[in-house]
């Protein structure tokens, strides 16, 4: 299969100025005439662009091209390792290596676009793609700073158009079924929550000492494109790239990070959380490059009609860290502690959820038997939702103005490893916490050539 004109086609790159008038004409075009105008046309498809083809990236692609009504017409890769085979899935899709391409020059040949790429990258292709009235399918966390992550809310609120956090647990049965317990009352008003992921770091890095002296770089990787908006530095091997950027605090935002969003968005759905109060980290913290490994975070919410106090706390461990044994009860099922659950605390009980398709058990004070669980609750894939609510023209079930927050909330906790020990109070209306020191951690500047206007 011969490659295709975008294919071949030089890459120059792009300075500043050009970047943002391209991107600004892109928005200019499409501005009058959303994209689900197009695309929601009975046989018509959806042309959708994929902004990172391996890891998760190459998941999400591959689970929304199963949609009847998709089609790939645009892949994006600053690896060759990963556009190689994605093209042998979708030969007819242009292929480039940097999103500020796709997005200035190919903008007019796509609807939708999905980015599955290492977190430090999320913010600025996804605001570019929002300013040009794209769809959005964007992997969690939303980003890894509070600052992004309430511009890339209010932009997506200002296009109008579908967006979806990659937030898969979300649409699972077992999750749907946890948050219509919660709000049913089934063991009262919530007192407390317990969260714990203990499962294996596979992504910690092999390598963790930083030398002067970096690696040669792999063939078919453009190592600045992967750095993006973070300064420059040798690549070095088992380090960064490829899956072991996480544990970085330029890259990554470590296990909380990952993770939390997962955990956190039963409770914050069942319970109508808003953003947290206050903060803690009562384990030793960081201030190095890399995150802390592991952790325990105290979260105080605003309470609810759902939750027995005025404040509720959420109370996060991992990096092997297990809750106090003594206060979670297992149901009978259950032989060994599990590795990573959520424990809800209410006035009459408690519900037990293992992590992923773990059904939530009821345990009644006085082990009282329950057996009124919801019933008939519809299968739902996440990412075909995302395609169907733009055909239909509706909003997905991980709209960003759920998603937005939900992550905001992950980030204050996360934050918290580098001002351990002490409460951090948040004020999300002004996006700042009291703490001055803490309030650094809020925004960080992107290197020069790579700015977004509004983001670094």
């Amino acid at each position: 299969m011969k490659p295709n004109a975008a294919t071949v086609r030089p890459r120059q790159p792009l300075s500043r100025r050009r970047f943002i008038a391209h991107s600004a004409a892109a928005g200019a075009a499409v501005l009058g005439c959303p994209a689900i105008l197009r695309s929601a046309a009975p046989n018509s498809m959806l042309q959708v662009a994929c902004i990172g083809v391996g890891g998760m990236g190459r998941s999400t692609m591959d689970a929304i091209a199963k949609h009847p009504k998709v089609k790939i017409v645009a892949l994006c890769d600053v690896d060759e390792g990963y556009l190689d085979p994605a093209a042998k899935t979708h030969p007819d899709a242009s292929r480039l290596k940097d999103w500020r391409e796709l997005l200035s020059r190919h903008a007019d040949k796509f609807d939708a676009v999905t980015i599955g790429i290492p977190d430090h990258m999320h913010a600025a292709p996804a605001v570019t793609a929002l300013r040009a009235k794209k769809h959005l399918y964007l992997q969690k966390p939303m980003a890894t700073t509070l600052h992004e992550c309430r511009v890339i809310t209010r932009e997506a609120a200002k296009a109008g158009v579908v967006t979806q956090l990659g937030n898969q647990g979300r649409s699972s049965i077992e999750s749907r079924t946890a948050v219509e317990l919660i709000r049913s009352g089934a063991i009262g008003k919530i007192k407390e929550v317990i969260l714990w992921e203990n499962k294996p770091l596979n992504w910690w890095p092999k390598n963790t000492q930083l030398r002067p002296q970096g690696d040669k770089i792999p063939a078919g990787l453009d190592w600045d494109l992967w750095l993006g908006v973070r300064e420059p530095r040798p690549y070095l091997e088992n380090t960064y790239h490829p899956k072991n950027w996480r544990a970085w605090f330029d890259f990554g935002v470590g296990e909380m990070g990952d993770m939390g969003c997962h955990h956190f968005d039963t409770s914050f759905e069942a319970l109508k959380l808003t953003a947290p109060l206050r903060v803690r980290q009562t384990t030793t913290g960081t201030s190095g490059p890399l995150w802390g490994d592991k952790r325990i975070v105290e979260l105080v919410f605003p309470g609810s009609d759902v939750t027995a106090g005025p404040t509720v706390q959420l109370t996060w461990h991992d990096g092997g860290i297990e809750p106090d044994k003594s206060r979670i009860r297992l149901p009978k099922e259950i032989e060994k502690f599990p590795a990573s659950a959520t424990y809800w605390i209410g006035e009459h009980g408690a519900i037990f959820k293992n992590y992923g398709k773990g059904k939530p058990v009821v345990l009644l004070d006085g082990n009282v038997p329950f057996d009124t669980y919801p019933a008939n609750i519809p299968p739902q894939d996440h990412y075909h939702d995302w395609v169907d609510a733009i055909l239909q023209g509706r909003k997905a079930c991980d709209e960003f103005m759920h998603g937005g927050p939900l992550t905001e909330a992950v980030l204050v906790g996360a934050m918290a490893d580098r001002v351990a020990g002490e409460w951090l109070e948040w004020n999300a209306k002004e996006l700042k916490f009291a703490n001055s020191k803490a309030n650094s951690l809020v925004r960080r500047d992107y290197r020069a050539g790579w700015n977004v206007p509004g983001l670094g």
